[in-house]
């Protein structure tokens, strides 16, 4: 024992040799060894709805583990599985494309490599919706065929895609340079006015006489965009359909639109070898007995591959009583717009949890925010078309643009979850609402909204542990491991 206790300093000494400071690191050493430092095991992204943090990763430090508390679980299981993820994004409107365009070439090449690369800086969108023609948000109304009063043109020898070649189609180029693989939804939002038994871009219908050759018009539209090196993933007959006070706009009831795709456009599309997604509806959540009458026919329900929702109107569940009428036709959502007059934080809270949670646990395969840019004064529109849609981005100036609530929306789900991700299991806990995926790499996301005011303590629950989190009131979050 004495001669154990003569080798203690010689062995105090070969520690404070070889790493060790002093003697009281050989406490901590021996400690270390015994509870090891905590690993990160959850990357965590917030945006609060004060603002005062954007998107921004936080440092907090979160492991799994056992350790029992009394915070309600959020169970995830990766074992029960829903939809296939196509992506998130916007309408990349006529009038986004213009004002994006005004930017210097460096500014803008900085702005669409944030928006749709992928390296650390970017949000990484994987979706975008595009007009057929005109939208509301255009400067001004025209389709790909206008003509003067009194002619007609039923072969479409006259169609052209001149007016989108000077910035819709060459902006298109540009982020096809950076994602190549960007899936790409079209819809009008009015025929030619030639067709319409109004004569007029605002409201009115398409002339039985004019079906076949509007079906024509779409297959020159999706043939000429393949040429200019576009390829359309899917289209919808009419953005909103039941709406015919816009500019433009046009109306086409649930019949009239099971007629088109029947005998028109769904032939039309096979006899071209075309396989352009055809998708019903576009239009508000409140009537999901138009996309049910269309897929009630044993005739046109060959042709579609599934139906698109807004939420101006019904609820989000909507969606999936559409999708278990029809559980192997698709569902999408495709617009919601945020106001200029609109709040940060409610909006961010509605629409996260509507939008981008409400729509995912509702097997939508996209989740898509309304007009990707606009000016400062909510230009260009039509006159009549919407004077107070807020892009995600304003356009300042040639060099400045800014982040408004519609980009940390959509960025909190196109950053994390790529296309091919897949829905799994997540039960929902009080404010806390969420949607779980699981990345084609094996990563977990899973988005996070608190809808109500104060903070909420919960627990991650998965494969057997847990990590414990919080979240303020009125904030979003996004947890990857």
């Amino acid at each position: 024992m004495k001669k154990l206790k003569r080798l203690v300093p010689v062995f105090i000494s070969i520690l404070l040799q070889y790493g060790c400071s002093s003697a009281s690191d050989v406490n901590t050493t021996v400690t270390n060894q015994q509870n090891p430092p905590a690993v990160n095991q959850l990357d965590f992204w917030l945006t609060k709805g004060n603002q005062s943090i954007k998107l921004e990763k936080q440092n907090t430090i979160l492991e799994f583990g056992t350790a029992y508390n009394t915070y309600p679980n959020i169970d995830i299981d990766e074992n029960q599985t829903f939809q296939t993820i196509d992506g998130f994004g916007y309408t990349l409107t006529g009038g986004s494309a213009q004002v994006i365009n005004q930017l210097s070439p460096q500014v803008k090449q900085e702005l669409l490599q944030e928006l749709f690369g992928s390296n650390l800086n970017s949000i990484s969108i994987n979706y975008l919706r595009i007009s057929i023609g005109a939208s509301d948000l255009n400067a001004s109304p025209f389709s790909y065929n206008d003509l003067p009063v009194g002619q007609t043109d039923p072969n479409q020898t006259s169609f052209s895609l001149a007016p989108d070649s000077v910035n819709l189609i060459p902006l298109l180029k540009e982020i096809l340079l950076i994602n190549p693989n960007i899936k790409i939804l079209a819809t009008p939002w009015s025929a030619p006015v030639w067709m319409k038994d109004t004569n007029s871009f605002v409201g009115g219908s398409l002339q039985p006489q004019y079906y076949s050759s509007y079906a024509q018009y779409f297959v020159k539209y999706i043939q000429k965009m393949q040429q200019e090196g576009i390829r359309i993933d899917a289209i919808t007959p009419q953005n909103e359909p039941l709406n015919a006070g816009n500019n433009p706009s046009m109306l086409m009831s649930s019949l009239q639109q099971t007629n088109f795709i029947k005998n028109n456009l769904g032939p039309a599309f096979e006899n071209a070898n075309i396989d352009t997604k055809v998708i019903t509806y576009d239009h508000n959540c409140d009537q999901p007995e138009y996309p049910i009458a269309i897929l009630n026919d044993a005739i046109a329900n060959p042709f579609i591959n599934g139906s698109a929702f807004h939420l101006y109107g019904g609820n989000i569940n909507a969606m999936s009583s559409v999708h278990n009428a029809y559980p192997n036709k698709n569902v999408y959502f495709t617009e919601q717009w945020t106001s200029s007059s609109g709040d940060f934080a409610g909006d961010l809270k509605w629409h996260v949890k509507n939008v981008v949670i409400g729509s995912m646990r509702n097997w939508s395969k996209v989740a898509l925010e309304w007009n990707l840019a606009n000016d400062s004064s909510f230009g260009p529109h039509t006159v009549g078309g919407c004077s107070a849609c807020k892009g995600a981005i304003t356009i300042e100036s040639s060099s400045y643009f800014t982040r408004n609530v519609g980009y940390y929306i959509i960025a909190h789900a196109s950053k994390f979850v790529p296309v091919g991700s897949v829905r799994i299991t997540s039960t929902q806990s009080g404010n806390i609402n969420n949607a779980v995926f699981k990345t084609p790499a094996g990563k977990y996301v899973m988005i996070v909204e608190n809808d109500g005011t104060t903070n909420e303590i919960f627990n991650i629950k998965f494969n057997g542990k847990w990590v414990t989190v919080s979240l303020d009131g009125d904030s979003v979050a996004t947890f990857v491991w």
